[in-house]
């Protein structure tokens, strides 16, 4: 039987500022790359979640030692095979980046993960990776187990171009072409998040040749200590909250601004709230700063274009906003949604639907109506963190209660996510 939580959120015109937990996206890149230098490193303020620990896990059995912050790697050449295969979780962050990492080595490495993980695309890792001559086996259905590794010949450099803006695949593509022997570059549509080209330029270790383009020179990764900023997907979930709240406002400090992560602020702003973002600082080039959501009453969107990579993870929570709003919202050309934890297209639609709102699949997005207002009902994650922290959302404008199966896949981004909702929700 599926665990149940109940969540009834008061009614609270809230005014507050809260830190978020460790940018999940950057802490896998703060580990990988402390692991492919030589000595020691520092990661500072990483994510709590499941999926950053799949890394941890991961590069530990790769003869990486992680202590608390404090990291000890004999550097990527000194990598050994594991005993067994490498179980990445759920986490397809932990299973592409360390693919490609792990691409340039002598021996084979099989990397696989739990159930939902071993339903997802990774057939988009070969050809990119096979153009540095890298040897890269996937299951007949294309998804996990990967294997990869083994070449005694090494990598040499390359050029690949991918057809979607999938950050996770130039970041498996980098971190094997610093191995390889002689430049590469990859070039892909634009909206991608570009943390991992943002640090190898300011490492020396690449350079943009075109807005989408970035070629990799070979290089060794010094130490470095990582400060991790605050992570703006699960900030995400509290501007949501301010933002379908009129008159209440929150403000995230210390938070990732990477132009490819805060689309949705975009989104918050036609929808009707008011948005103050400020960068205060930068993590290897990549701007972070402090963003204040106030809310007001929302319209409808249309999303569509660049916006929807940089906004892909939020998408949910523009099904939960269209709903509260007025008029017509519409998601369109966001069909990689279909293949995230669940097919978040129908995971969408039907969380709306439990809770008496009105919604339409498409084959690349869907339509809600908003009508204002949502009832009490009972959402099935689907195993989803995204579709369960939604559902969450969803309960703040609710006039009774939402029933979330499964809660605690919340954990696998934030651990203490309910509690901290509960919290802000109460405030004053």
């Amino acid at each position: 039987m599926s665990a149940i939580k109940r969540i009834t959120l008061p009614d609270v015109r809230f005014r507050a500022s809260v830190a978020v937990p460790g940018d999940k996206s950057l802490s896998h890149r703060s580990y990988i790359f402390a692991g492919l230098a030589t000595g020691a490193s520092e990661v500072a303020g990483a994510g709590p979640g499941a999926d950053v620990a799949s890394t941890r896990s991961v590069l530990g059995a790769c003869g990486v030692a992680i202590d608390g912050d404090q990291v000890e790697s004999p550097g990527i050449a000194g990598w050994a095979p594991s005993a067994g295969d490498l179980d990445c979780g759920n986490s397809g962050t932990t299973l592409r980046l360390l693919a490609g990492a792990l691409a340039a080595r002598p021996f084979r490495s099989t990397l696989t993960g739990d159930r939902s993980l071993c339903r997802r695309p990774m057939q988009r890792l070969v050809d990119p990776l096979g153009a540095l001559g890298a040897d890269v086996a996937t299951s007949d259905a294309g998804t996990p187990p990967i294997s990869v590794g083994g070449t005694a010949a090494g990598l040499h450099g390359g050029d690949a171009v991918i057809p979607i803006a999938s950050a996770q695949v130039r970041s498996a593509f980098a971190l094997a072409s610093v191995q390889a022997v002689g430049p590469s570059t990859i070039d892909s549509p634009p909206g991608f998040r570009d943390h991992t080209e943002r640090w190898l330029d300011t490492m020396g270790l690449g350079e943009w040749v075109s807005r989408t383009a970035f070629r990799i020179h070979p290089g060794a990764v010094a130490p470095h200590r990582y400060e991790v900023p605050g992570d703006p997907s699960s900030a995400a979930y509290l501007w949501a909250v301010a933002a379908a709240r009129p008159g209440a406002w929150v403000t995230t400090p210390n938070v990732s601004l990477n132009p490819g992560r805060i689309g949705f602020l975009q989104i918050l702003e036609d929808f009707g709230a008011v948005v103050d973002a400020e960068v205060t600082g930068s993590l290897l080039g990549d701007p972070v700063g402090s963003v204040t959501v106030t809310g007001r009453s929302l319209f409808n969107v249309d999303v569509r274009g660049p916006v929807v990579a940089a906004a892909l993870d939020e998408l949910p929570l523009v099904g939960v906003l269209g709903a509260l709003g007025e008029g017509i919202t519409t998601v369109a050309g966001a069909a990689e949604l279909r293949t995230k934890e669940s097919d978040r297209i129908t995971a969408t639609v039907d969380m709306i639907r439990s809770l008496g709102g009105g919604a339409e699949e498409t084959e690349d997005g869907f339509v809600v109506v908003g009508t204002g207002f949502l009832e009490p009902g009972r959402v099935e994650s689907r195993d989803d963190h995204r579709i369960a922290m939604s559902a969450a959302v969803a309960a703040s404008r609710v006039k009774g209660s939402v029933e979330i199966e499964d809660p605690h896949v919340a954990a696998v981004s934030w651990p203490t996510f309910y509690d901290d909702l509960e919290a802000l929700c109460s405030s004053r």
